[in-house]
This record gives structure tokens, C-alpha cells and sequence, in this order.
């Protein structure tokens, strides 16, 4: 149990500014780098990777860290505890875990017995080492009365394309829950950066991801920043996966470059992306198969559902020669566009999905990890529209499905969340996005990156009059999503760092969307 403090040797004057800097972030730098150590001038910072909450039930959630050292053992104990408040004299569950060699010494700690729609504190001991505080909470009862639910949703973070200004202003908000949509890492090797002109670059650690060892360091070195480690012990997260986690545009068993052992690649990716995310043990991949969708409901007033984009689609149509993975051409081109045997979500993912929509809740949130509305890249009108093939564009037969299924449960406050396409779109989703009349079906919103680079504006600026249904559209714009929501409306903002080489970068607010209850389509606030 956790009464060998003799143990410990972090002050508790140290721990006390710890969680005020985490939940603050205004000083993050400094708590990352020493506050986690022992006093000794040279003891090991086994917390090096922070900590992290996730999967938020009304009974339980899920408590994440992973040792680090190079002289770990084999397997280390892992003692843990839970509170009522940040002085940790309510004890509300504690608990030891074995950190092994095998998973990365990563720890899936699942507390249970929790009181429903309230705030904890966690932390970790191990080796004779104490881990910062994180701060978690966890989802209302099911059948409670719930008015607000405060959230926000980001993707695509991309280590050596900027610093994370937008993860240490997100750690300022009051935020309920992140939901993350894909691209926590990528799996590129290093390469020379031209965008960091003027700054210290960011490079990645070793090259191209494809073993283990290889991911588990990629995910080691995103997860050393502190603005990211204060957001992960800032609330807890839902989080779904996209591309970059495996491989860039894979689809199931077939990587872009069409490599024959691409399934143990994805074995090592799937084993890693576990090991470093706040997911329960049963959730350990078995093979390269992971399940990633599930349903999340927040009292009465929504239910959040996360899709699996990836693992079980069909490849992309019409590749280029020689490789798999995305192209942009039209229908005209490429008539197996129109085939409605494709399935971007895997036919049992899609009858699942078809089954989760809630008509009892007044919001039904759907997040998944891209652009899901049509978009047109022809600028000429009399020409065939072109679209681009690794998104829901690519799979048009899947996403009238998927939107006929939400349309007969006649839903007016459905809103589609997400992310990949490094840009911030508002959107309008039909039936049929190119007559002007169609119902709106649902509303969407599709994050910017937290600092991946992403097409030229003007090319977004000469496409959207094509696109009449997509109300905002921005590629110049890094940074997050946040929404607050109630029974009558969800508002959103959409803040935009400044200087995406500047870790301190002010963030502003580039726009807000307000969607009202019983109208589908956001209008600015």
C-alpha cells in the first residue's frame, strides 16, 4: 500500500506547485524538467514521460504512465492512488500494477468504485520515485440530469512542424474532456526542416517507424514535451487513431507503399500505440487487431461515439502507379469511386454505429478522424468534380449509409467531429451535398492541426464557392477546437496559435460557431 512515504523523497512543498503548474501550464518547462526528480542532483527521472487519464466512465477510468531509466528491471511495482482532492486525504482508490519490459514498463491502471460527475487526483510511485499530479474526473451517471459539458478536440501533432503552443493554452481552459482524433505522433524519419528557419528545429529521433523499439522512442520523444504532459494531467482523454500512428493513407493490410510485411508493422504499431495511451487492458492489441470504437454517454444530454477510420477499410481507389495510399481525380477518371460495396468503416463497424445513435439524448456526438463532408477541388464548375480519395470523399457510398441511418432516426443535434485534413472547416452534412435544397442532415466540425502544415489558402479560397454546404474553411490556422455544451445549443471556438515556433505563443480566438437544438447547421456566433 501506499504508507511508505519513507520512500519518497519529492517535498510535498514540490508536489503542491507541481499540480498548480500542470493545471495552470504556466509554467511548464520548469515542472516537466524538475519537479518529478528525487532531491539528488543525480537521481533518475522515472516519470520522464508524464502521466495521463482516459476512457472516463461513471464508475471508473483509466490511469496511464510508463517508467523510464535505462536501468529499469524487468518488472517494477507500481503503486498508485486516486483522490477526492489534491492533498490526497481522501483516498478514494489505490492500487499496484507491474510494470514490465514487455509493454515498454507502460501502466494501465483501471480505477473503479468512483463516484460519478466528479473531479480526482492520481499519481504514481515506483523505484522510490513520486510522479507529478495529474487531475481526472469522471462521466455522469447515465441517467443523471446534466447541464454543460465542456470539451475540445485536436489531432494531427506533428513533432518537427512546430512547438505546442496550443496544448499549453488548452491546459488553461476548463475542459471536462479531450477528444483526440488521430496523428498523435508520425512516423516519419528526420528530415531537414525549412519551416523552423530562424528557430531551434525539431527533429525526429532514428528514421521511418517500423519496429517496435522504433515506435515506442517515437512516442517517448512526443510525449517528453511539457506542454503535452500538461495537458494529459489536465483531463481525461477519449482518443481515436488515424494514419500516422502505422503508416501515411494506410487501409487495413495495405501500407502506401505497398510493403509486403506491412502486417507485422502494424502488430509493432498497434502494441505501441497501446502501451502509450490511457487504455484499458483489455484493449491490448491482439495481433495487429485493436477496437477502438466505442460509446461514451455524458449524463443525459450526449452521447459521444469514436470511430476506427482505418483498420478496417477498403484500400483507396485509383492509386497512383507503383504505391497505394491516396490520389485526387474525379469520378470521371475513376468510376470505381461510385462502387457501393466500399466501406470506410468496415461493414460490422458500420451496422454498430447505425445501432449507437440515441435519440433519448439531446446531442449525439460523433468523433472520427476526417473531413467527412464532400469537397470539391475542381474550380472550373463544368468540369467533373475531383475529390480526394483517402477520405470520406473517397468512400461516398459509406457516408450516405452512414448519413441515411442518422437521417432515419430523424436526429436534429447530430454533430460529426474531425480532424487529418490540417485545416479548420465548418460544414453542412447531406444526403446530397450538390443540391442546394437537401436537408441538413448534421453539423461538422473538422479541427485544424495542433501544428501539422497543410495545403496553400488560396487553393482552399478558389475551392469553397464550389462547396456551398462548407460555411469556414482555413489551412493558415494551427491550434484546437473547444465547445461548451447544453441542452440548447453548442458553441464553439476555434483559437489559433500565432507563432507556431514559439512554445509561448499567444492564442486567439479565429471564429465561433453556434449550433442551436432542433436546427442542424451552425451559423457564427
Amino acid at each position: 500500500m501506499l504508507s511508505a512515504m519513507s520512500l519518497i523523497t519529492t517535498p510535498d512543498s514540490r508536489r503542491r506547485s507541481l499540480l498548480q503548474a500542470s493545471i495552470a501550464a504556466a509554467s511548464a518547462p520548469l515542472f516537466i524538467r524538475h519537479a518529478f526528480a528525487a532531491d539528488s542532483a543525480d537521481a533518475v527521472d522515472r516519470f520522464a514521460l508524464g502521466l495521463a487519464s482516459g476512457c472516463p466512465r461513471p464508475n471508473g477510468l483509466v490511469l496511464w504512465t510508463r517508467l523510464s531509466g535505462a536501468d529499469l528491471p524487468v518488472k517494477a511495482e507500481v503503486r498508485w492512488e486516486l483522490a477526492e482532492d489534491e492533498a490526497f486525504s481522501r483516498i478514494a482508490a489505490r492500487g499496484v500494477e507491474q510494470a514490465v519490459a514487455e509493454d515498454a514498463h507502460s501502466v494501465h491502471a483501471e480505477a473503479a468504485g468512483l463516484k460519478p460527475d466528479r473531479w480526482y487526483w492520481y499519481r504514481f510511485e515506483a523505484l522510490g520515485a513520486r510522479s507529478m499530479v495529474g487531475r481526472t474526473r469522471t462521466a455522469p451517471a447515465a441517467e443523471a440530469d446534466v447541464s454543460q459539458l465542456r470539451f475540445a478536440i485536436a489531432s494531427c501533432q506533428r513533432w518537427d512542424h512546430g512547438r505546442y503552443a496550443a496544448w499549453a493554452d488548452m491546459a488553461k481552459q476548463e475542459l471536462d474532456v479531450v477528444l483526440f482524433l488521430g496523428d498523435y505522433i508520425y512516423e516519419y524519419g528526420a528530415v531537414a526542416n525549412a519551416s523552423a528557419s530562424g528557430t531551434a528545429p525539431r527533429v525526429h529521433l532514428g528514421g521511418l517507424c517500423r519496429t517496435l523499439p522504433e515506435y515506442r522512442q517515437r512516442y517517448a520523444q512526443y510525449k517528453s514535451d511539457p506542454a503535452l504532459q500538461a495537458m494529459h494531467a489536465r483531463a481525461p482523454w477519449i482518443i481515436t487513431w488515424d494514419d500516422h500512428e502505422v503508416d501515411n493513407d494506410w487501409a487495413g493490410d495495405s501500407s502506401q507503399g505497398l510493403e509486403p510485411d506491412f502486417p507485422a508493422r502494424r502488430v509493432a504499431s498497434a502494441k505501441a500505440y497501446w502501451e502509450h495511451m490511457p487504455f484499458p487492458k483489455a484493449m491490448r492489441p491482439n495481433g495487429h487487431e485493436i477496437r477502438i470504437h466505442e460509446r461514451y454517454d455524458w449524463g443525459t444530454l450526449a452521447r459521444i461515439m469514436t470511430l476506427d477510420c482505418r483498420q478496417y477499410r477498403d484500400p483507396q481507389v485509383c492509386p497512383k502507379p507503383g504505391r497505394g495510399g491516396s490520389n485526387t481525380l474525379s469520378i470521371k477518371d475513376c468510376p470505381a469511386f461510385l462502387d457501393p460495396q466500399r466501406t470506410l468503416l468496415g461493414l460490422p463497424q458500420e451496422r454498430w454505429l447505425a445501432q449507437s445513435w440515441d435519440a433519448a439524448r439531446p446531442w449525439n456526438l460523433l468523433a472520427q478522424s476526417t473531413l467527412m463532408a464532400q469537397m470539391n477541388w475542381q474550380e472550373n464548375p463544368a468540369e467533373p468534380r475531383v475529390h480526394w480519395t483517402d477520405g470520406w470523399d473517397g468512400y461516398p457510398a459509406a457516408r450516405t449509409r452512414l448519413l441515411q441511418a442518422l437521417a432515419d432516426k430523424k436526429l436534429a443535434n447530430a454533430v460529426v467531429l474531425g480532424g487529418d485534413v490540417h485545416a479548420n472547416y465548418v460544414a453542412d452534412l447531406k444526403l446530397d451535398f450538390n443540391e442546394a435544397k437537401s436537408p441538413i442532415v448534421a453539423t461538422e466540425f473538422c479541427g485544424t492541426s495542433i501544428t501539422s502544415q497543410g495545403l496553400d489558402q488560396q487553393r482552399i479560397d478558389r475551392a469553397l464557392p464550389h462547396n456551398r454546404h462548407i460555411r469556414y474553411g482555413r489551412s493558415d490556422q494551427h491550434g484546437y477546437m473547444s465547445f461548451d455544451l447544453r441542452a440548447g445549443q453548442l458553441v464553439a471556438e476555434l483559437r489559433t496559435v500565432s507563432e507556431l515556433w514559439d512554445a509561448h505563443s499567444a492564442v486567439d480566438v479565429s471564429a465561433r460557431f453556434v449550433v442551436e437544438a432542433g436546427r442542424a447547421g451552425a451559423r457564427p456566433a
